[in-house]
């Protein structure tokens, strides 16, 4: 059992005050193996005061300094990698091969990028007469999803660190064991008193008070566009900085030059990666008119394809989706899609075969669906696809944009030049080419309502800072 019912502020692990208990609860087993302590307004004000004091001088820290602390984190993660690993497939119900290889893997990637985006930046620059410094943008609230748990965190803690910040980390209450061992980790690692913090809560009490708190200079923030909406509300007021990174709905354009097997196939995978719990899952695959009847046989027998059980089995390719609640989303977008005239041509309704136990989805894929459907346009969150015939390439592009998000495009095609030309006219934040996966050094964020800001590498260091203008 993960007894994980501390908060950690100012260095220190300490006692929720007054706090309500929440049980955690194994997705693959739908036990409880766990409990945590919500925070409550006086932890939370705790916590930003203990960021606040340690700002003060943090923030004058040399480079050097920051590059040791940022290699010793590095190498106390490395040492509870398996550990970290177990912690996620627990919490979030991933398969161990993948929390052993791109959930915690993705942790230690950030980790790494975002002290190779420190080393390289400069102390000072020169524009006309001036110079320019970088400098940290203050304290920040941290407030991070429960898909990929240390995938967010990391590329949160790893730049603010670098850049000098101080910060409160809320992670998500129904995901929190990981965030839990990450603060164990920082304390390890010898990170200064108040630099870091840590506090569980859910968005509507805890979230919504960091949002909106005076001393808070900045809210990074990764979750639903629902929730960002209000986050961004709640910072209004004191005009603080809001790093968004929200939801998605990701189009996948099959071009008429690929070889169809492989790109249906990969596409089918794509989607269904992490049980389809990614906010740049590729959701709509668009295929040319003339190919789709070829498509939908292809989809569906790799859907069929798809291995959906034990997380603990090696040869698993999805796990179960994260809560009863989540689950039950789920059908109902099913169900919606299946009202609205969409043709079931793999999964559906119910769990699969066999997995009476575990908030198992099974891979569906729906044809027939044009863009003004629900299932089309709503973020389902599971391993869901939908297949959308297209008369051209300007069409494709065009449904490919009809979208309220603008996070990831995807393109298939053997053509290059070609690909990259399709790729330059879709309005999102990142486009993969021929099934081309995250590159942790490349900027991730989106357009439109998938929010605003960038993550990872450089431009996540820049993230946290502010420019200064010294004029000589």
């Amino acid at each position: 059992m993960y007894n994980y019912t501390q908060c950690y502020i100012n260095g220190q692990w300490q006692a929720v005050t007054n706090g309500q208990k929440l049980d955690v609860t194994q997705p693959s087993t739908e036990k409880v193996i766990g409990s945590i302590t919500l925070a409550n307004e006086v932890d939370v004000d705790k916590a930003v005061q203990a960021a606040k004091n340690a700002f003060i001088s943090f923030s004058q820290t040399s480079k050097k300094t920051r590059i040791a602390l940022l290699e010793r984190i590095i190498a106390v993660y490395k040492d509870k990698f398996s550990l970290m690993a177990r912690h996620i497939s627990d919490e979030m119900g991933a398969p161990m091969n993948l929390a052993m290889g791109a959930q915690a893997g993705s942790g230690l990637a950030h980790l790494e990028q975002a002290l190779a985006a420190l080393v390289i930046s400069p102390d000072e620059e020169k524009i006309g007469s001036s110079l320019l410094y970088h400098e940290p943008v203050g304290v920040c609230a941290l407030i991070t999803p429960w898909n990929w748990p240390i995938n967010q965190i990391a590329c949160k803690v790893g730049p603010a660190i670098a850049a000098g910040c101080t910060m409160v980390l809320k992670p998500s209450e129904i995901a929190p064991l990981s965030g839990y061992l990450f603060a164990q980790i920082l304390d390890e690692a010898g990170v200064p008193a108040g630099v870091f913090n840590l506090i569980n809560g859910d968005g509507v009490n805890v979230g919504a008070q960091l949002s909106s708190h005076v001393d808070i200079d900045m809210v990074s923030f990764t979750g639903s566009t629902r929730a960002g909406v209000a986050v961004a509300k709640a910072a209004a007021d004191t005009v603080k900085r809001v790093s968004q990174e929200l939801g998605g709905k990701s189009a996948n354009i099959i071009l008429d030059d690929v070889d169809l097997d492989k790109a249906i196939s990969e596409g089918v995978e794509a989607c269904m990666h992490n049980t389809g719990q990614s906010c740049n899952a590729p959701t709509r695959m668009l295929i040319p008119e003339h190919l789709y009847q070829q498509a939908i046989i292809i989809a569906a027998k790799a859907a069929d394809e798809v291995i959906v059980g034990d997380v603990n089995d090696e040869n698993t390719f999805i796990g179960p989706v994260i809560s009863q609640m989540q689950f039950d989303k789920i059908q109902g977008f099913i169900q919606i899609a299946i009202d609205e005239g969409a043709k079931l041509v793999a999964g559906g309704l119910g769990k699969p075969a066999g997995l009476k136990q575990g908030y198992y989805v099974k891979p569906t894929i729906f044809a027939n669906v044009h863009n003004k459907m629900t299932i089309a346009q709503e973020e389902v969150f599971g391993p869901v696809l939908v297949l959308i015939p297209y008369k051209d390439e300007q069409d494709a592009i065009a449904i490919a944009n009809d979208s309220l998000y603008g996070l990831s495009g995807y393109v298939a095609s053997s053509d290059k030049e070609r690909a990259l030309n399709v790729a330059k006219k879709m309005r999102t934040g990142m486009v993969h080419i021929n099934g081309a996966w995250t590159d942790a050094a490349a900027p991730f964020g989106g357009y439109k309502q998938s929010g605003n800001g960038r993550e990872w590498g450089e431009f996540g260091l820049e993230e946290f800072q502010e420019i200064k203008a010294v004029m000589l």
